[in-house]
């Protein structure tokens, strides 16, 4: 019996901190990272304390939080590096970013530097702008990207797409959707004639 308490109380601990982890998703891919983390204990139905013993800081609650995001984003990233086609490896950067963006604020806020005590994510924007970069060279190299493009226009492009997440996630997903379809269409050298664009969304809905 003198060892079963310990493995109990560890899985508990175990338990709370995933439950805390479900709830800091939860609320900050909704709200935002300016929710306090009183709401993210209160939604994992556990006391203040008991976040705090597992996460003293909220930095060190948002690192873990978006750990998922900020491995997706890296493989985006990679992904686009590694595709034999430029311009559909700028194209597929793009829309997944926007994608990650619009399935989180909070992710999306930390990413661009709205909480910028964590270097983490800096350091996850500064890979992705640099593969930007080197993407638009080759792109532009083959003839895909308008030579006009320049780094700036992706923060530009973020910084525009955060003007969608107030919407409820199903209308914000999709019209991140649309939105990131839009801006491809900007940047090619050449626009399709009536590219074939994602469905009209109401961000109200």
């Amino acid at each position: 019996m003198t060892g079963q308490l310990p493995r109990t109380a560890r899985s508990d601990a175990r338990d709370n901190r995933a439950r805390l982890l479900e709830a800091a998703r939860a609320v900050f891919g909704e709200q935002g990272l300016d929710a306090p983390v009183r709401d993210v204990a209160r939604h994992a139905a556990l006391s203040p304390a008991t976040l705090y013993r597992h996460f003293p800081t909220k930095q060190q609650l948002i690192a873990e939080t978006f750990t998922e995001q900020r491995r997706a984003c890296r493989t985006a990233v990679r992904d686009a590096l590694l595709d034999p086609d430029p311009w559909h490896g700028f194209q597929s950067l793009i829309m997944r970013i926007c994608d990650l963006h619009a399935h989180s604020r909070g992710f999306a806020d930390a990413f661009m530097a709205a909480f910028p005590e964590s270097m983490d994510f800096a350091a996850d924007r500064e890979r992705t702008v640099h593969a930007v970069a080197e993407l638009a060279r080759r792109a532009q190299t083959a003839g895909r990207l308008r030579l006009g493009f320049v780094v700036d226009d992706l923060i530009l492009m973020l910084t525009a797409h955060q003007g969608l997440l107030h919407a409820p996630l199903p209308a914000r997903v999709a019209a991140s959707r649309r939105f990131a379809a839009y801006v491809i269409e900007a940047f090619r050298a050449t626009p399709e004639k009536e590219a074939a664009l994602p469905g009209s969304v109401s961000l109200h809905a």
